[in-house]
């Protein structure tokens, strides 16, 4: 029986249902095999939409997924432990942010994809200093790095074909 001097421990309430939705990027996050890689197929699907390639488009989409990730990565965070797999809304922040402010090109996108999912399974420096800290913001950081990285080398990449006049 319990004594009045027992601590307190507050039940673990399983996140609502739109936390899940959002953190797991409509659910992408629950797939079976490689979550994060059809997480970022979805994002790339978003991407080819007609007109998303618009930088205020893609930032303010970006902006959003970036404090929603965060908030909802907090909560995931607390229900299923450290960087939970069912996240992946942070995938869907890399994708685009690897795509963003280069043209709406088929080498472009689908090196990208590669070259992104290959990055984010590496995770170099600093990457991986964020993937080990706790929270959102770790969950959700450690992506935009790996995002960035791949967002420069897809840059040189385009420019090579420019200059090469492919």
């Amino acid at each position: 029986m319990d004594s009045p001097t027992d601590p307190v421990v507050p039940a673990k309430t399983p996140p609502s249902l739109f936390i899940r939705l959002v953190a797991s990027a409509l659910f992408t996050g629950y797939s079976p095999l490689a979550s994060g890689t059809v997480a970022s197929a979805l994002a790339l699907l978003v991407y080819l939409i007609p007109g998303f390639e618009n930088p205020y488009v893609m930032m303010t989409a970006m902006m959003a997924a970036f404090i929603a990730g965060t908030y909802v990565g907090d909560r995931m965070e607390a229900y299923y432990g450290p960087d939970p797999a069912e996240v992946t809304i942070d995938e869907v922040l890399g994708m685009w942010f690897s795509l963003f402010l280069l043209p709406k090109d088929p080498v472009l996108f689908i090196s990208g994809f590669f070259i992104f999912r290959f990055l984010d399974i590496v995770k170099p420096y600093p990457a991986r200093k964020f993937d080990r800290m706790s929270g959102g913001f770790g969950i959700m950081m450690d992506d935009v790095v790996v995002a960035f990285y791949t967002n420069l080398i897809l840059h040189a990449v385009a420019a090579v074909r420019v200059f090469a006049g492919l």
